[in-house]
């Protein structure tokens, strides 16, 4: 949840974040009302406790009629008490339902409006150019017995697929690059839970507008994962943290679900749109003041990523009404898919600030001891759907596919994929 502090100090900038994101602005003055009602219920029930004690000293001392007349103010006392503990406990939830609707406050310069509103930063390299009709990536996947989508709809329904042969091996790669460029970059590699509890779900802010795209077990009262930032916010929840030799960055390499729910039949053809796929997500944890640069950095990891896969791509300001509850702002990586004659995205960074700190109580002491709520921020380095610019962008007239250079080492030196009779 946002700092309740600058919800008291600054609720204009608040309000002003949410008209941009396309969210309720009421709910600020909700949040605010409550928020004075639990106060001044909270003071008044210190001061009627006060009085109480006061009271309990003086009845303890008294004798015959006098001490009958003071129990009888004790006990109405009580009573008054009792009405304003239970006045304060409903400020409070009103105040706390109010709070967790309030998404987190936008960062000075991210666009408004929604997911068509975005910026684009900057565009990088050459958008491939065939003299031949190029395939797409299940025709190619297919040809190179690379992708299986019929025996995957078989055994699971509708967008699940094998990844086969040199599919399978080629996932395994690009994965493995990703990863030595986290180890390079110091990242502590983790392979972390898909299932995890409410809280750490709700924490994050997954359980919000979207949380009909998660997959949840009432049996075991445990939800599925769509990306292990989930795990990797949940690692130090309810921890103080040492910040001191600078931040924390995790690499967590997972298998990931999502249900879809609401794309209405958009991207079923081959592996674009799934319900389950694999990546390695950087998580950091920084000082708040170091949080924008570390996004920038993430970002400069992502573009290394797609460089060394010699993928032409463009790098988006997500409008504040695409970033979701938790982002304060967000940069998408598109990569160019040529035969949708688009961009589509293959990465996102998120600078989450202290927002999701707050709601999994994690902390870091500073100089004058008192503790404070880290930042946090994630980005994907690599995943599944990556594998769909690279066949369409590296294939060559007779459906075969280069190799990126800087994949053939973890392809033990294969240079062309070459399809099966």
């Amino acid at each position: 949840m946002i700092d309740p502090q600058l919800l008291r100090d600054s609720p204009d900038l608040i309000r002003a974040s949410q008209a941009a994101r396309g969210a309720s602005v009421e709910l600020v003055d909700v949040a605010l009302a409550a928020d004075a009602s639990r106060r001044s219920a909270i003071s008044e029930s210190e001061n009627l406790r006060a009085t109480q004690k006061v009271l309990g000293k003086a009845v303890a001392q008294a004798t015959g009629e006098d001490k009958q007349h003071l129990l009888a103010e004790a006990q109405k006392l009580a009573v008054e008490v009792k009405g304003l503990a239970q006045r304060a406990a409903d400020a409070e939830a009103e105040f706390s339902a109010a709070m967790s609707g309030i998404q987190n406050p936008i960062i000075d310069g991210v666009p408004a409006g929604g997911e068509e509103n975005f910026v684009t930063l900057r565009e990088v390299g050459q958008k491939p150019v065939f003299d031949f009709e190029p395939r797409d990536h299940l025709e190619l996947g297919e040809k190179l017995r690379a992708i299986d989508m019929t025996r995957g709809a078989k055994v699971s329904g509708s967008r699940f697929y094998f990844l086969r042969g040199v599919g399978a091996r080629l996932e395994i790669a690009l994965m493995n690059l990703a990863l030595d460029k986290a180890l390079s970059e110091d990242f502590e590699p983790l392979i972390t839970p898909t299932l995890v509890r409410p809280e750490i779900m709700a924490g994050t802010g997954f359980l919000g507008a979207h949380s009909d795209e998660i997959y949840y077990l009432p049996a075991d009262d445990l939800y599925l994962t769509g990306t292990s930032e989930v795990a990797l916010a949940g690692f130090h929840s309810d921890e103080i943290l040492d910040l001191s030799d600078g931040p924390l960055r995790y690499a967590g390499w997972s298998t990931c679900y999502r249900r879809e729910a609401g794309s209405g039949g958009k991207d079923t053809r081959g592996i674009l749109r799934v319900h389950q796929f694999n990546k390695l997500e950087m998580f950091s944890y920084v000082l708040p003041e170091d949080a924008e640069a570390e996004h920038e950095r993430l970002v400069s990891f992502q573009e290394s990523m797609l460089q060394a896969c010699e993928l032409s791509y463009r790098v988006i300001d997500v409008a504040a009404g695409d970033l979701g509850s938790s982002a304060a702002r967000k940069f998408d990586i598109e990569a160019w898919v040529p035969t949708q004659g688009t961009y589509r995205e293959l990465t996102s960074t998120s600078n989450c600030t202290t927002y999701q700190a707050r709601r999994l109580d994690i902390r870091y002491r500073g100089e004058s001891g008192k503790t404070t709520p880290v930042a946090t921020l994630n980005g994907t380095l690599a995943t599944t759907r990556w594998l769909v610019a690279i066949l369409e962008t590296h294939q060559q007239a007779d459906g075969s596919v280069r190799v990126p250079v800087a994949l053939q080492p973890y392809l033990g030196g294969l240079e062309i994929l070459e399809p099966v009779a």
